[in-house]
């Protein structure tokens, strides 16, 4: 059983500038994707690049981010149980509250945009508290299986085939909502679809287990304490950067063929490893990399709100009922609004720190969880 090491757990900025990464990518390829509106249409103003800026950024964005994103979470919750233990606590109990918290938020989210993730991530982060109560050796073991692709690996191995034509179903049919529908059309129809939607995706495209690894991972990370410059640490992210980038280029030249179902999600986790060992190497190694990276410690700290904003923004801009740029954008200028939104909400997060130690929903986050708690003050 994992008993806490009495080590002080002070705050990680380059955690923070890699949650601000992971919400600014997040924003970049929700308008790349026009905020889940795959339209049929012409579209009014396209350009000849928009292909190719759709697929660099599919290949650097899509799906780490949001692993990024479930890998820091993982770190969050060690840092708020082992904080607890040191004070003779369990956590167990809070967090799960917490976590229905999130899910709360996640239905807020999901009446916006049908891609919400955070319900999900509130199921998932459930499992956590079983695990970790698990010695690193057995954790370890699991995240290795995980990492495995289990689900894809299986049905390589046996040839089996899941069925996702339920999910092309309900992607037509909230689709159309989005397309055609006023607000709260689209608001009903995403509470009524949005959590199985993502779920679906999430078996489709490996991050089923994947997820769920990142998870793990980003706690185990938090056990070794491998996001503070201690020790070996930094130079044990320099040879994963290297590792992961010689992986990386040398699957970039294979045919993945027959393998894609169960190779591509592990292609995409290794690039996610390569852009996270890239960035904690050089946030300890540059100090002018710092600096810049500063910005972005900014906009992580108010991650969740930001999360929710992005989904309210986003889906105004391209959603049917609001300016409907989902017919009138192509791919390149998608993501120069992307960006726009990106700059608007650090604008408001510099503003808001000014007089505020929290963001608004975090803060929010923060005092529900610790509700009836006798040290409401602490964490």
């Amino acid at each position: 059983m994992y008993a806490t090491r009495y080590q002080p757990n002070t705050r990680i900025d380059v955690a923070d500038a890699l949650r601000g990464i992971a919400v600014a990518g997040i924003i970049l390829y929700h308008s790349v994707e026009h905020f889940n509106i795959f339209t049929q249409e012409p579209i009014v103003h396209a350009l000849s690049s928009d292909q190719q800026v759709a697929d660099v950024l599919a290949w650097l964005l899509s799906g780490k981010m949001y692993g990024i994103f479930a890998m820091l979470f993982g770190l969050s919750f060690f840092i708020m149980n082992d904080n607890q233990q040191q004070k003779g606590r369990s956590f167990s109990g809070r967090f799960a509250w917490r976590m229905c918290l999130l899910f709360g938020f996640g239905l807020i989210n999901v009446a916006f945009y049908d891609g919400d993730i955070l319900m999900l991530y509130a199921v998932y982060g459930l499992l956590l508290i079983p695990i970790s109560y698990l010695p690193s050796r057995v954790v370890w073991c699991i995240i290795a299986l995980l990492a495995l692709q289990p689900v894809e690996l299986f049905c390589l191995l046996t040839g089996s085939t899941i069925d996702h034509s339920t999910l092309w179903e309900l992607y037509g049919r909230i689709n159309s909502m989005h397309e055609h529908g006023s607000f709260l059309e689209n608001a009903i129809t995403n509470l009524r679809y949005g959590f199985e939607l993502n779920f679906r995706f999430n078996v489709f495209s490996g991050r089923l287990t994947q997820l769920l690894c990142l998870f793990i991972l980003g706690m185990q990370l938090g056990r070794q304490r491998m996001f503070y410059n201690e020790g070996r640490n930094l130079k044990i992210w320099h040879n994963l950067l290297v590792g992961s980038v010689v992986v990386v280029i040398a699957l970039s030249l294979v045919d993945f063929g027959e393998l894609a179902l169960w190779l591509a999600p592990i292609y995409n986790l290794l690039i996610l490893l390569m852009i996270v060992s890239a960035v904690v190497s050089a946030w300890y190694a540059f100090g002018g990399v710092r600096k810049v990276l500063h910005h972005l410690c900014i906009f992580g700290r108010m991650s969740l709100t930001n999360y929710l904003l992005q989904s309210v923004i986003g889906c105004f801009i391209f959603c049917g009922y609001g300016l409907a740029c989902y017919r009138l954008l192509g791919v390149t200028y998608a993501v120069v609004i992307g960006l726009g939104m990106v700059l608007c909400q650090y604008l408001f997060c510099r503003y808001w720190f000014k007089s505020h130690p929290r963001g608004p929903l975090e803060g929010i986050w923060r005092k529900l969880t610790w509700i009836n708690s006798e040290r409401n003050n602490n964490k």
